[in-house]
Formats: structure tokens, sequence, C-alpha cells
């Protein structure tokens, strides 16, 4: 069987240490130790108590019961993977298998499309259509969606977009799943990055009783480095992730399990969220201003959440091209539009410190400038 590589990660994993400015990321300028623990002057202490043995597989009780809270689920419903990486996968490989039909959201993060095809499904993608500010077109997902359907993934808040579905679109995509008993995996790693409310994105849990819940602390709460993700899944299913989850990482670590259940501690997760919302906001008003210079070369459809945005180069030519030649030339690393399934878009991390992030700009501009 072919083998399809995950085409943004391999870009990623390839360039972003040997760049001056690394804006291909998906989440936030990342919370250092001391800023975490700065509230709880016992936590240091506690820290320095963890014994580094193999911790509970599926996560300790506590980090699982954290988890749930956040998705209004029980902590029966949760297990603990190393990022959220390992819980897209797992599902995919617990529920896809040869032939089988998998629809997926585009543009979109093309984790869950890649693992798909490689374990010999059929895909397709409907899309986020940009005539009508990156909504999905639910239209073609009734069209796609068939007897043999046995899972649809959508992101939410998606990955590039930053698009909330809204309530009646969520029902929609629910509706689609149910007509032919298609699981739903809704990978909610954005939820508590919203531009434009306070209010976090509803989760997808508990409004029907196929879906699967995906989500991790590296993109809202802005701690990458913990490598810390998870599923929320009815119990049979949790029971079957778990299993490959032996197979696949045994488990994540005892030092990030310590540090996620600081992290996801109510009062903890609201001053990440505070914190990263901040960064978020600030970040997108100087990439607006600054695609809003460059008008006739750059153009973009405001997100509603995430640190990301997807701007259109009115250039002729291919956005892999474009993006090399910024990492070549400006030393900039970014997305390339083709890598979530859509031509002459650049994805562009803005959640970062103001001056590492507006030199990085900067340097975009002089590129695109030469390139025009």
């Amino acid at each position: 069987m072919s083998f399809t590589p995950f085409e943004l990660e391999a870009w990623q994993s390839r360039y972003e240490h040997s760049v001056a400015h690394n804006l291909a990321d998906s989440g936030c300028h990342p919370v250092g130790l001391g800023e975490l623990l700065a509230h709880d002057p016992d936590a240091i202490g506690r820290l320095l108590a963890v014994d580094l043995n193999y911790p509970p597989v599926g996560g300790t009780d506590a980090l699982r019961a954290l988890i749930a809270d956040w998705h209004t689920a029980a902590a029966d419903n949760v297990l603990v993977t190393v990022g959220a990486a390992e819980a897209n996968a797992l599902t995919v490989a617990s529920l896809v298998g040869p032939g089988d039909h998998v629809v997926v959201m585009e543009p979109g993060y093309r984790q869950v499309r890649g693992c798909a095809l490689n374990a010999g499904a059929d895909v397709d993608a409907f899309p986020l259509a940009p005539a009508h500010q990156w909504r999905p077109d639910l239209d073609a997902l009734d069209r796609l969606v068939r007897p043999g359907t046995k899972l649809i993934a959508v992101t939410n808040p998606n990955n590039p977009v930053g698009t909330i579905l809204t309530e009646p679109e969520i029902d929609a995509i629910i509706a689609a799943a149910d007509r032919v008993g298609a699981w739903i995996l809704a990978d909610e790693v954005y939820r508590g990055t919203e531009l434009r409310t306070d209010r976090i994105t509803p989760t997808f849990w508990g409004r029907y009783d196929k879906t699967v819940c995906v989500g991790s602390l590296s993109k809202a709460f802005g701690l990458p480095g913990l490598r810390l993700g998870w599923l929320v899944a009815p119990p049979a299913l949790v029971d079957a992730t778990w299993r490959r989850h032996e197979y696949a990482t045994i488990s994540a670590g005892t030092l990030s399990m310590h540090l996620a259940e600081t992290a996801l501690t109510p009062a903890t997760r609201d001053r990440l969220l505070t914190r990263n919302r901040t960064l978020v906001r600030d970040g997108w008003a100087r990439l607006q201003i600054w695609v809003d210079d460059h008008k006739g070369l750059l153009s973009i459809i405001p997100p509603h959440a995430t640190a990301l945005a997807f701007v259109q180069y009115h250039l002729p030519r291919p956005s892999l091209e474009v993006a090399d030649a910024l990492r070549v030339h400006g030393s900039v690393l970014v997305g390339a539009g083709t890598q979530f399934g859509v031509e002459h878009h650049l994805r562009i991390t803005h959640g970062l410190e103001a001056g590492y992030l507006d030199a990085a700009l900067s340097s975009i501009s002089r590129v695109l400038t030469r390139l025009a």
C-alpha cells in the first residue's frame, strides 16, 4: 500500500529550527514553567517530589476528571494521549479500515485525511467556502455522505481559517452523520482561542452518541512542549483506542500529566486562557494592519478564533514556491496553502510576542515585494 506523508509536519520538521522566525507553528508564544507555577507557592515542591515512574497508562484519575470537566463529560469517557496527534491517529485506527469512506473538512489540518488514506480508506473533502466567509458547504456534505461513510472529521474552531461552527451548522453535521450511522471526529484543540468573545466554543460532546472529541494543551493553553492531549469518546471506543495506545506510546509522561493537572485546575485554566487570548487578539490586530497595508497583494477573510491567519496572496505562483522563497530569502517559515488543501494562501501564526511578529512580517513583505 502506498504511504501518504504528512506534508505540513514534514515541512516543519525540516525547517522550523533553521529559520530566524517560525510562523508555521499553530499556537501562541509558549508558557514558561515558572509562569505556569507562579501563583502556587507549593507548586515547585510538589513538582520536585514527583517520582519519575510510569504513570497510569490512560491518565491519572485527577487529570481525566479535569479533562472531562472541560468537555462536560465523565472521566470514563477520557483517554490521555501524547498530544492531540496521537488521539486523532488512535481514533482513525480504531474506526477506519480498507474500503471505508471518510469525509473531512477542508481547508484543514490534514492529519486525519492522511491517516485514513494510509488505512486504505476512500477520502472526500467538504469545503469551507471562501465565497461565504469560510462557512461550511453543508449541501456538499450531504451529497458526499453515503451509506458506507464511516467517519466525518471536523475541526472546530478551524485550522487554518478560524471558523467557529454555529449551532445550526453543528446540528446539520450531526444530522448528516446520523443519517448513515457515521462517527464524528471533532478536533477541538482551538476551543478557548476565540477572537471576538470570551464564550468558549461549544463542544460536540453530548450531542450525538457516535462522537469523539479531541483536545490538547498545545493551542489554547500555550503548553505544546508537554505533548499532552486527549480524546473523549463512549467507553467502548475509549477501550478500543486504549488498546492501540498501549502499542503506540504506552502513556504520556509523568511530568506532563502532573503539570497538566496544574494547568487544567479551573483557576489556572482560566488564567492561561486569558493570557493566550490576549496574545491572539493583539497578534491578529497587528497582522490585520499588515495585510491592509498590502492591498492588491494580500487579502484575508477575518478568522473568529485561533492564533492563525490564512492569508491570500495575489501572485501567479503556487503556495509552496512562495513559502519556500520566504524561507530561503526571508528566513521565515509559514505554512503553504496546498498543505491544507487550498492554493494561493499562506498560514501565518500571529499569537506571538509583538517584536518577533513584526520582524517576521517585515521580512515577508520584502520577499513578497520582490516576487510581485
